[in-house]
């Protein structure tokens, strides 16, 4: 049986294609992972025809789509659709089947989610998706103003000993504060630790009132940040799990779930 999940975030849009045998196990055929742009529905379209692409397949023979995230209710092609927060914990499990906390920075948005040890189903979750702070799309303002690539940003937090405070929580006015900063002379790198660890506090305040349990799964594309990583894991006192490709936990889920339809 051939399912696939499509996840149509804000900023990036994944879809994956599994196979699934009758026992429920599955093996991941592709996935394709490409930028939403303006337009929802081109996205889901283009990264559904490039995960056909590469799985070797034709429409016809997928079985069952299911859509998740924002854009979920636009994919007129699939056969359902289910809330991100279900995907994801589903995606997440199948990945680390002992995981109890999620904590998922994308483009733009962050949530945390809280599993069942017993059903591996989502029992609590927190999402904030009414400010930028903090996601991949912060991160991208800061790396503009800052003039440093921000795929350099991970390196230069792990060999940077010192840090200045970055105090403000809204991008405009973070912005504001690191031109100011970086007028002042004070050094780059200073301000990249500083801004890291920012938001790995915002990160640690969201979990604090979910409740944290270890173990713990880091996913979104903001996972790939090796810095980010490394602050959350020193402020939490744990060893993140983080999968080979953080992207597409939730077109996972979405697969794996139109499995069991």
């Amino acid at each position: 049986m051939y399912t696939c999940g499509i996840d149509i975030g804000s900023v990036s849009t994944e879809a994956l294609i599994l196979d699934i045998d009758e026992r429920k196990d599955y093996k991941i055929l592709s996935y394709a992972i490409i930028k939403t742009g303006s337009d929802s529905k081109t996205a889901a379209e283009k990264s559904f025809k490039m995960a056909l692409s590469e799985a070797k397949l034709n429409r016809n023979e997928i079985n069952y789509i299911v859509a998740t995230g924002y854009g979920r209710v636009i994919v007129e092609f699939a056969n359902k659709n289910i809330t991100e927060i279900t995907c994801h914990a589903s995606g997440v499990t199948l990945l680390f089947p002992d995981i109890i906390t999620i904590i998922d920075i994308g483009g733009q948005d962050s949530k945390v989610i809280k599993i069942d040890r017993t059903s591996k189903k989502p029992i609590d979750f927190l999402m904030n998706d009414k400010c930028a702070a903090g996601t991949g799309r912060f991160l991208e303002v800061m790396a503009k103003t800052l003039e440093i690539n921000l795929e350099n940003f991970g390196e230069i937090f792990l060999s940077t000993k010192e840090k200045v405070d970055i105090t403000s929580t809204c991008t405009v006015f973070a912005e504001s504060e690191i031109v100011s900063l970086i007028g002042r002379g004070v050094a780059k790198e200073k301000i990249i630790k500083g801004l890291i660890y920012s938001i790995a506090d915002r990160i640690i305040s969201m979990v604090s009132r979910v409740g944290l349990e270890a173990p713990v799964c880091l996913t979104g594309g903001v996972a790939k940040n090796s810095g980010i990583a490394s602050a959350i894991e020193e402020k939490l006192g744990v060893k993140l799990q983080i999968p080979f490709e953080p992207q597409i936990t939730g077109a996972l889920g979405a697969a794996y779930l139109a499995g069991k339809i």
